[in-house]
């Protein structure tokens, strides 16, 4: 994929805005199956590790030296990604929040997520990079509130005048995992 030189023009930065905004508002919902209809069937999934390295002192002065980049467990590393899932895996998820005995959701999360910092990155025919942040609020009656940040890393494919997500890798904001689930779609 090559890095993108030039202006986003404002039609398609509108157009991945509702797509994204729009994937949110399904999530938020529970109109899970309604997702699904926006997944490649080769989507991948990844919530990587994060580490807590220290700075390296000897990049004093490259931006290498304090890189978000360093701190992700990637599948060259020793450590293994939070999760890693296919379409079956997220389609099995969803066919469960439907389960009469889907107790870990019962009664189900309240949910919000805004989604801001959309970014075409790069193009490569109709692959397109995009970056996005998010906030995740969860909450569960009778347990606490807890809000999820992070970045997102998508590569979406263009199928007419929508979008289909084949890859996401999303990146928390975390340094020790105090969160009661890192099970929710991002």
């Amino acid at each position: 994929m090559s890095t993108l030189s030039e202006y986003t023009a404002p039609e398609q930065q509108r157009a991945l805005e509702r797509f994204y905004f729009h994937e949110a508002r399904l999530l938020d919902s529970r109109q899970y199956q309604q997702w699904l209809a926006l997944l490649s069937p080769e989507i991948s999934y990844r919530l990587p590790a994060r580490t807590n390295p220290m700075v390296n002192n000897r990049q004093r002065g490259s931006e290498d030296m304090i890189s978000v980049e360093r701190e992700l467990e990637d599948a060259g590393s020793l450590g293994c990604p939070l999760r890693e899932e296919r379409y079956v895996h997220l389609m099995l998820r969803v066919e469960r929040a439907f389960k009469v005995n889907s107790w870990s959701e019962n009664p189900p999360a309240r949910t919000r997520r805004i989604i801001g910092n959309v970014e075409l990155m790069a193009r490569n025919g109709e692959a397109l990079a995009v970056v996005s942040n998010f906030h995740l609020f969860y909450a569960r009656p009778g347990s606490a509130e807890f809000l999820y940040s992070g970045q997102r890393r998508d590569t979406l494919c263009q199928e007419g005048d929508t979008y289909l997500l084949q890859q996401r890798e999303v990146v928390l904001d975390y340094a020790d995992i105090n969160l009661p689930t890192v099970g929710l779609l991002f």
